[in-house]
């Protein structure tokens, strides 16, 4: 078998290049061997507001310009709805939150999101001592859904194989590479934390930090929008929240633990006061870089390795954005945002 590429792992990152390979007509074939679940357990909101120190996200207007079509598409390709437009509420825990909302109104990247007038409405069940900003150009995207749906179609294509894949069986050629039957042009890795056994890109300052949730069904809790305080709080329908989620950066595991399920129950006592019932958990581990730039780029020596990984929180704004720009890179010679190039860390 002869293909253009490789690519190793379909998390959001794996899947926004495909997505870019598919529309330009190129061969290719996915290894995914189902170890990374950052992807199938994110929250999946997309808000271009830091609202802890209310600052904008990096790029956030031209990561949405681009984000949004991208999904869309999505859509119509795969029949499914995955994209759901939803208001956040960001419930103030003192005046002077509610001081620096206003003054965040002087920054240009960041007041174009902001609604002028606060909410000084009671929602039920809702523990708010202060008033609510809303937040504009929010939702999120069901990834677990996406993900899995992605996957079938791709089986149906016959592009992508569930194993998993050993670097060391890389053969290179002259004008090509050879993986086990496959003779490849080039090679992605959106492998997430997986990285770490990369014995290509292990040296990048790739950092795992464990992530978990809870799902809730509390029928006296009836919000329509995402409750953004010492965590979120998303509705999913018919009485079902998303709760999440924790930053643990000892923990490298993926599964559910008992202090992730404390830590959600203690912080929401703070958010919530009505009952619930918890129904499920999930963990996973997300890739995040200290600078909470993306790893994009190529290997100093062998040129057909690419990496496109370190989405970190934000995978699903950023992914269609940086899968577009490494392939014009690689393909077209485009250069790549400085900002998100691996070359920053090489001496």
């Amino acid at each position: 078998m002869k293909v253009d590429y490789i690519i190793v792992g379909l998390g959001l990152a794996g899947l926004a290049f495909v997505e870019e390979l598919i529309n330009a007509n190129k061969t290719f074939m996915v290894f995914e061997d189902h170890s990374q679940t950052s992807s199938l357990v994110a929250g999946g909101v997309y808000n271009p507001v830091i609202l802890k120190r209310f600052s904008p996200v990096w790029n956030a207007k031209e990561q949405l310009q681009v984000a949004m079509p991208f999904y869309q598409k999505l859509e119509e390709k795969l029949h499914i709805k995955v994209d759901e437009k939803i208001l956040i509420k960001k419930a103030f825990k003192s005046i002077e939150d509610q001081n620096n909302w206003f003054a965040a109104f002087d920054k240009p990247k960041v007041a174009p999101f902001l609604e002028t007038t606060l909410d000084s409405a009671k929602y039920n069940g809702v523990i708010a001592d202060f008033y609510f900003g809303n937040v504009k150009e929010a939702g999120w995207v069901d990834t677990k859904k996406l993900i899995e749906t992605y996957r079938d179609y791709l089986k149906t294509r016959h592009s992508i194989r569930f194993d998993k894949f050993i670097h060391k069986d890389i053969i290179f050629k002259e004008s090509c590479m050879q993986y086990q039957d496959i003779e490849v042009n080039r090679i992605l890795f959106a492998e997430g934390f997986g990285v770490k056994q990369n014995p290509y890109f292990n040296h990048l300052p790739l950092e795992e930090v464990k992530g978990e949730t809870i799902t809730i069904y509390s029928p006296e809790l009836t919000i329509n929008f995402l409750l953004k305080s010492t965590l979120f709080v998303l509705p999913l329908g018919n009485n079902y929240y998303k709760v999440g989620a924790t930053f643990n950066h000892k923990d490298k595991t993926s599964l559910p633990s008992k202090e992730g399920r404390e830590e959600l129950v203690a912080k929401l006592k703070k958010v919530i006061s009505v009952p619930y019932k918890i129904t499920t958990q999930t963990a996973g581990i997300r890739p995040a870089v200290k600078d909470r730039r993306p790893l994009v780029g190529v290997h100093s020596k062998h040129t057909k390795l690419a990496i496109l990984n370190g989405l970190g929180t934000r995978g699903v704004m950023i992914a269609p954005t940086v899968a577009k720009n490494l392939f014009l890179h690689l393909e077209q010679g485009k250069e790549l945002d400085k900002e998100i190039d691996i070359k920053r860390f090489m001496p």
